[in-house]
């Protein structure tokens, strides 16, 4: 593809040679002639001084410097490198296509039903009364259990499994071993100590576009439902804690917990291991730091760091003064030795 075929494609003002020929991407480490990457983060502008690639997607006001012995890459000015180049892997890569049909060693029951052009797996398992929209896929060993119904466009990847009576939406995606209304941790203690296992009567709901990724777990609600909005991401090993809610257009990062009746704001970001206690809200358009973990309400629009978390900024201060610890001990206990001195 020629470049200039490529920027009209990404809706990009092309600074270069538009006879360039591009058949590929890659990051920027990686490219190699006939490539296009791209930069969206500035800490990275350097190596597009060592870049083979042939063009790179990049922000307006971004220079590309020519030194001795080096030619920049072409440019593809856009506002937002990382959503072209996410556009760019569609155009050079194609996803495996499944043909409509139902593989001989599926078990589907009579009772359930099938939208036009799906795909059904080997050893997939469809129980009774479960209906599956138009063109969904379930790869292999996918489960659905009794009464689950499920939207069109559906990808189940390999030993995902979609409990009772849950509900998805439309163009929802499922990476492998993700768990749709597993049973939540439900149980009354008794007065020996032992525990009673409380009936998980509840379901769980994932509204359209969202994904969850591999091994991670929706609970479903002990009464009433746990309920994830549009377009929300779920990222491997996450788990939403039973009649948790989570807004729309959230993104939920690697091995996030959130405990029950958790209530989670549109357009939030938990990164990495953020933890929360149950029955607290985080308000929308939020983001909580990695590694953090969430004991009370959260305001809207905050940066929250920390364990308690607070506000990033004082999260920053406290770090700053941890830091100096060491240096403050020594002064306390030089500060008694002279007092000590004074004293005699």
């Amino acid at each position: 593809m020629k470049l200039q075929e490529l920027a009209n494609r990404l809706g990009c003002r092309l600074e270069g040679d538009p006879e360039l020929e591009i058949s590929g991407v890659a990051g920027i480490d990686h490219a190699q002639p006939g490539q296009v990457t791209f930069l969206a983060n500035r800490r990275y502008a350097p190596q597009l001084k060592t870049t083979k690639a042939s063009a790179v997607l990049l922000e307006e006001g971004v220079p590309l410097e020519r030194d001795a012995g080096f030619t920049p890459p072409a440019a593809l000015r856009t506002v937002n490198p990382y959503l072209a180049f996410a556009s760019a892997i569609e155009i050079f890569y194609s996803a495996p296509a499944y043909r409509p049909g139902v593989h001989r060693t599926a078990i589907i029951s009579p009772s359930a039903k099938i939208g036009a052009e799906a795909h059904i797996g080997p050893y997939c398992f469809i129980d009774e009364e479960v209906e599956v929209g138009e063109r969904a896929v379930l790869h292999s060993f996918v489960a659905i259990y009794r009464g689950a119904k499920i939207g069109a466009d559906f990808f189940a990847h390999a030993h995902a499994v979609v409990r009772e009576e849950c509900r998805i939406g439309d163009h929802v995606i499922l990476q492998n071993g993700a768990i749709i209304g597993g049973d939540g941790l439900g149980f009354a203690k008794r007065h020996d100590g032992t525990w009673h296992k409380m009936l998980q009567s509840g379901t769980a709901v994932l509204e359209d576009d969202v994904e969850v990724q591999a091994n991670a777990c929706v609970d479903r609600a002990t009464v009433g439902e746990t309920r994830v909005g549009r377009g929300t991401k779920i990222d491997d090993l996450v788990l939403i804690g039973h009649a948790s809610q989570v807004g729309t257009d959230a993104m939920l990062c690697g091995q996030v917990g959130l405990a029950g009746s958790t209530k989670i704001g549109k357009g939030c970001t938990l990164a990495g291991q953020v933890g929360t206690a149950g029955h607290l809200t985080v308000g929308d358009g939020t983001v909580i730091t990695a590694q953090s973990g969430v004991p009370n309400d959260v305001p809207a629009k905050a940066l929250y760091s920390g364990y308690p978390a607070v506000e990033n900024r004082e999260w920053l201060k406290m770090m700053a003064a941890l830091h100096r610890l060491p240096e403050l001990q020594r002064r306390v206990q030089q500060l008694e030795t002279e007092l000590k001195s004074l004293r005699k």
